[in-house]
C-alpha cells in the first residue's frame, strides 16, 4: 500500500480523522486530559535525577532580559529560571514593594504558583474564602452564591486565595531571590533595540540579551516598539475606585459589622453603576474594600484633593446603601483612588525581530471585575516558560514565541471582554434587568441545579473556563498541532 507524505497510507486517507480533542466548549473529554496529565506527572518522577528544582531543564537555554519586577515579571522570571535559563530583572524603581491592598489569587493562577513553590513563602498571610456572595446593594440580601471551598479545590485541582499584594509582591521577591535571579533596581529602561537585542538604561548602561521580555505596566514603552512605532494605549472606563482597608477588631465592635468579618468569604455589593467588593486579608488581620464607582474627571486633579474631600466623595458615593456596609465605610480612615483602564486587543504581542515580548498590563490591562489581571500575567510567564521548553534550538525560538502569542492572545483578549462584561451584569439600576439578572442567580443561592447564571463566578461554562485552564498544557496543545493558529500572518 503506497504511503502518503502525512504518513497514512492511501486506504487510510480515505476515513475521515477523529479528533483527539475538541475545540467547541465540552467537560466530555476531561477524564482523558488527567489521565495524560497523571502519566506525564508519573514520567517526570521517573526522570527526578535530571531535574532541577522539580522541573525539567529546557534543552534551549537563553540569556534573558525581563523589564519590570512587578508581579507579571517576577512571574516570569521564576518560570523561566525554573527551565534553567539565565534571567536578570531591570527594575525602574529604588526599591521593590506594591502599591494597594488586596488581590485575589483565583485557581487557575494558585496551580501554577504552587507548582512553582511559592506556598511556603505565603504562611501565614494567605486567607482562603469559603465562598462569594453577591449582595443587594440596598440591604446586602444574598443573590448569588459561589462555592469555593470545596468546590474549587475539587473541581479545578487549586485552591483560590486572597491576600495583601505586598504580601504577594515580597513572595514572589523571596522565591526569585531563591531560585538565583538577578534583580537590579533603580534601574529605568529608556530604550529597546529590538534587532540587537539590547536595553539602553538611564543611567548609560546597556544590556544585550537572547530575548527581552518587557513588563513594563500600563504605560509600556516596549509596547510602541512591538507595534511597530504606534502606541495602542489602556483606555478610561469611566470608572474608578476606591481601595481601602479596615482593622478587623473595629468591625468586632458591632455586630452588624462582625458578623461580616467572622467568616473569610467574599463579599460582593452591587447596585446601580456601582458595587464594593470586599475581603479579609494579612492573615485576617484586615478587611480588604474596592468601591467602584462611575467617574469621567481628569485623575490629574485627584493628587491635588485633601484626603477629607476624597473620604467625603467615597461616602457620598454609597449614602442610601446597605446599612452594614455603609457603616464599614465610615470606619475607612484613609483610602486612594484609582482610574480604572482596559486595554484592547493588540496587533501582536512579539517584535517582528522575534526578540522582545510585551506581556502582563503592557499587552492585555483589565479592569478588576474578574479579578485575573495578575492571573493573567502569571500565566504568560508559565506558557512563555513552555514555549520555549518546547523547541530544540534557537532557531526554533521565533516559532515557539508565535505560538505563546497565539495561544495568550486568545485567553487574555477574551479574558478581557468577561471583565468587562462584570460590570455590565453587576450594574443595573433596579427595575426590569436588574430582577431578571437577580432571578436567575437565585438556584445557586438556593443551593438548587442551574446550567446558566450571571454569576459569572458560578456559571458552569465562564468557571470552567475561567478557573479550569491550565496555560502550560494550552500550549502543549498548541505545539501538538490541535489549537496554534498564527496570529495576524507573523
Amino acid at each position: 500500500m503506497p504511503q502518503l507524505s502525512n504518513g497514512l497510507t492511501a486506504m487510510e486517507e480515505d476515513f475521515i480523522h477523529i479528533p483527539e480533542s475538541a475545540s467547541y466548549p465540552t467537560g466530555s473529554l476531561d477524564f482523558l486530559v488527567k489521565l495524560q496529565k497523571d502519566e506525564e506527572k508519573r514520567q517526570k518522577a521517573m526522570r527526578a535525577s535530571s531535574l532541577v528544582n522539580g522541573e525539567d531543564l529546557s534543552r534551549l537555554k537563553l540569556n534573558i532580559i525581563i523589564v519590570g519586577a512587578g508581579l507579571g515579571g517576577l512571574a516570569a522570571a521564576i518560570a523561566l529560571s525554573r527551565r534553567g535559563h539565565k534571567v536578570t530583572v531591570f527594575e525602574q524603581a529604588p526599591e521593590l514593594g506594591e502599591v494597594g491592598a488586596g488581590i485575589q489569587i483565583p485557581s487557575n493562577s494558585t496551580r501554577l504558583l504552587i507548582k512553582w513553590g511559592l506556598e511556603p513563602f505565603l504562611a501565614g498571610k494567605i486567607v482562603k474564602p469559603g465562598n462569594i456572595a453577591f449582595r443587594r446593594w440596598e440591604d446586602g440580601k444574598t443573590i448569588g452564591l459561589t462555592k469555593l471551598i470545596p468546590q474549587f479545590e475539587r473541581e479545578f485541582d487549586a485552591p483560590y486565595y486572597v491576600v495583601h499584594r505586598a504580601h504577594f509582591h515580597d513572595a514572589m521577591y523571596q522565591l526569585a531571590l531563591q531560585l538565583g535571579i538577578e534583580i537590579r533596581i533603580n534601574s529605568k529602561v529608556l530604550d529597546y533595540d529590538e534587532d540587537a537585542p539590547s536595553i539602553t538604561l538611564e543611567n548609560g548602561g546597556s544590556h544585550s540579551a537572547d530575548l527581552i521580555v518587557a513588563s513594563d505596566g500600563l504605560k509600556s514603552y516596549a509596547r510602541t516598539k512591538v507595534l511597530g512605532g504606534v502606541d495602542q494605549a489602556p483606555r478610561r472606563t469611566g470608572f474608578a475606585a476606591y481601595r481601602a482597608t479596615v482593622d478587623v477588631e473595629k468591625m468586632k465592635a458591632y455586630p452588624d459589622t462582625a458578623e461580616v468579618c467572622a467568616k473569610p468569604n467574599l463579599n460582593l455589593w452591587v447596585g446601580d453603576m456601582r458595587h464594593v467588593m470586599t475581603y479579609m486579608i494579612a492573615g485576617g488581620k484586615s478587611f480588604n474594600m474596592v468601591l467602584s464607582h462611575p467617574d469621567r474627571s481628569d485623575p490629574s486633579t485627584w493628587s491635588s484633593q485633601t484626603p477629607e474631600r476624597i473620604l467625603s466623595g467615597m461616602r457620598d458615593h454609597f449614602k442610601g446603601w446597605d446599612p452594614t456596609l455603609t457603616k464599614i465605610i465610615g470606619m475607612i480612615d484613609t483610602t486612594l483612588k484609582w482610574p480604572l483602564m482596559s486595554g484592547s486587543p493588540l496587533l501582536r504581542w512579539v517584535s517582528a525581530s522575534s526578540k522582545l515580548l510585551i506581556m502582563g498590563d503592557a499587552a492585555h490591562a483589565m479592569v478588576p471585575y474578574m479579578s485575573q489581571g495578575a492571573a493573567m500575567a502569571v500565566e504568560d510567564g508559565a506558557a512563555l516558560a513552555e514555549a520555549i521548553h518546547q523547541v530544540e534550538d534557537i532557531s526554533g525560538l521565533p516559532r515557539a514565541l508565535r505560538v505563546w502569542e497565539a495561544v495568550r492572545k486568545d485567553r487574555a483578549d477574551k479574558m478581557q471582554e468577561a471583565s468587562l462584561i462584570n460590570g455590565k451584569l453587576w450594574h443595573f439600576a433596579d427595575g426590569p434587568l436588574q430582577q431578571a439578572r437577580d432571578e436567575a442567580m437565585r438556584p445557586e443561592v438556593e443551593g438548587r441545579e442551574f446550567v446558566t447564571s450571571p454569576n459569572q463566578w458560578s456559571d458552569p461554562t465562564t468557571q470552567r473556563w475561567t478557573y479550569g485552564y491550565d496555560a502550560e498544557w494550552e500550549v502543549k496543545k498548541a505545539f501538538a498541532g490541535k489549537t496554534f493558529s498564527p496570529v495576524n500572518g507573523h
